[in-house]
């Protein structure tokens, strides 16, 4: 079975490498990229505000701090945990279940945001290593499987599939829908993959920039774009610790958990992924102190009113697609999240570019892991027992996307909120068949391989 020696012996995906530096004007380009292949960091703050008929204030500093929590994440796993070219967004399961719980009769925002900070605490205790253990790397180890690796990416990608393509076609009633919307998104599209794939090592790298500034202008041909927002938002803002109010409920701690450590334990899958492309060994250990890096920047989200924070897999594919997997580039997203975040004129303005334009992007960018994970699969020999396992847990995690809201609403709170979690529905099948069925033994690490990721690491 392949393992990180395999990974380690392949020439590597990146053309500059995880430890590389580039240059500032190149770094710039990249960091804008970043930020805009974050769909969720333009979406999930004014859909949370308007559910709840927040203010154009209140709104605006959930923006400020999605940006703010998100950049701090990014760069402390950049250069401090997990040292990958990874970065941190809102997490769409966090999202839907402070929206849940937050109208719950009897709960409420301050009840969500209360209890989801104290499950994040329990979430980063579980993953801190003491003495090289940690609860979270025993499930690392498992990942060095490539059927659990595979899987898991696509089970992912099913979850986070609703904000790519609906958000590019819209909704009906909505502006630009549904010709306009096509035709922005086709031009962001094509300007992006023509960029990617005609324009050499120095035009793919602003492909994504590229087509999103274009889409943006197609979309104002159409559709007027107000920048009134932009001039009446204020121009610094100011975190305040608990916004909501502060209170805890044991039933809502649990749903957070079962929702956020799963999910937490899905991503360790991403992490080898974008090792492999660097051709760099990564261990269970190093591993779960990522996961430890986004408990803690999730801990300090819901501290200041904001969602949990999860790896974007669009990112990962736009380092694909760039082939810069230096983590010096997502360092400088994460400083510059931290600037915009600080300035809510900016972040605002950033808020313009249509949710159209991202969609589409995001369809194609999704789509590159998504085929990433289905080629970690063809290392599998499948025979009738590894069959049974893939198959039943990518049905598992695709059946409760489609579980009618009747259904839904006659089943206690946790199932309702973990059926609509695919890698987490899926995840835990995929890993009790695993352990139950599996024949192939996983990978233990050995000295090379911790020797490699020591050689291969700065100082930690």
């Amino acid at each position: 079975m392949a393992s990180d020696h395999v990974a380690t012996a392949e020439e590597p995906v990146f053309e500059v490498g995880i430890d590389e530096k580039v240059p500032f004007n190149q770094l710039v380009i990249l960091a804008f990229q970043n930020i805009f292949g974050m769909t969720g960091m333009f979406v999930f703050p004014g859909l949370f505000g308007r559910a709840f008929q927040m203010s154009p204030e209140q709104i605006a500093y959930l923006y400020g701090m999605i940006f703010l929590v998100s950049g701090i994440t990014t760069c402390f796993q950049a250069v401090g945990l997990l040292r990958l070219p990874i970065v941190q967004g809102p997490y769409v399961g966090s999202f839907i279940a402070l929206m849940i719980l937050g109208h719950l009769p009897g709960a409420g925002l301050d009840v969500a945001f209360g209890s989801f900070f104290v499950a994040c605490l329990i979430w980063a205790a579980l993953t801190i290593p003491i003495r090289g253990f940690s609860f979270v790397a025993l499930f690392g180890r498992f990942f060095q499987a490539p059927m659990i690796a595979g899987v898991m990416v696509i089970l992912t990608m099913m979850q986070i599939a609703v904000v790519s393509l609906p958000n590019w076609i819209g909704h009906p009633g909505t502006p630009g829908f549904m010709k306009i919307n096509i035709l922005v998104g086709f031009v962001a599209v094509v300007t992006f993959m023509a960029m990617t794939i005609y324009g050499g090592r120095w035009l793919r790298r602003a492909a994504i920039l590229s087509g999103l500034i274009l889409g943006t202008i197609c979309y104002s041909l159409f559709i007027h774009i107000s920048f009134a927002p932009v001039v009446s938002a204020p121009w610094l803002v100011t975190p305040k610790i608990f916004p909501f109010g502060f209170a805890v409920r044991l039933d809502a701690v649990l749903v957070f958990l079962v929702i956020l450590v799963p999910a937490s334990i899905s991503t360790m899958p991403l992490y080898k992924v974008v090792a492999t492309w660097g051709n760099q060994p990564i261990s269970s250990i190093r591993m779960s102190e990522g996961c430890f890096g986004a408990a803690l920047g999730s801990a300090l989200g819901a501290l200041v009113g904001t969602f949990s924070m999860f790896v974007y897999p669009d990112n990962m594919g736009m380092a694909r697609a760039t082939r810069v997997g230096s983590r010096y580039a997502t360092f400088a997203a994460g400083v510059l999240l931290v600037l915009l975040g600080s300035i809510v004129k900016f972040d605002m303005l950033l808020v313009l570019v249509p949710v159209v334009v991202l969609g589409g992007i995001a369809t194609v960018l999704f789509g590159i892991v998504l085929v990433h994970g289905i080629h970690l699969l063809t290392d599998v020999k499948w025979n009738d027992r590894n069959l049974i396992i893939a198959g039943a847990a990518l049905m598992v995690g695709m059946g409760g996307l489609f579980v009618s809201p009747e259904v839904l609403k006659e089943m206690p709170l946790v199932m309702q909120l973990v059926l609509k979690q695919s890698a987490v529905t899926g995840g835990v099948t995929l890993l009790v068949l695993y352990a139950l069925l599996g024949q192939d033994k996983v990978p233990v690490e050995t000295e090379e391989e911790n020797r490699l990721e020591q050689v291969s690491s700065p100082s930690h």
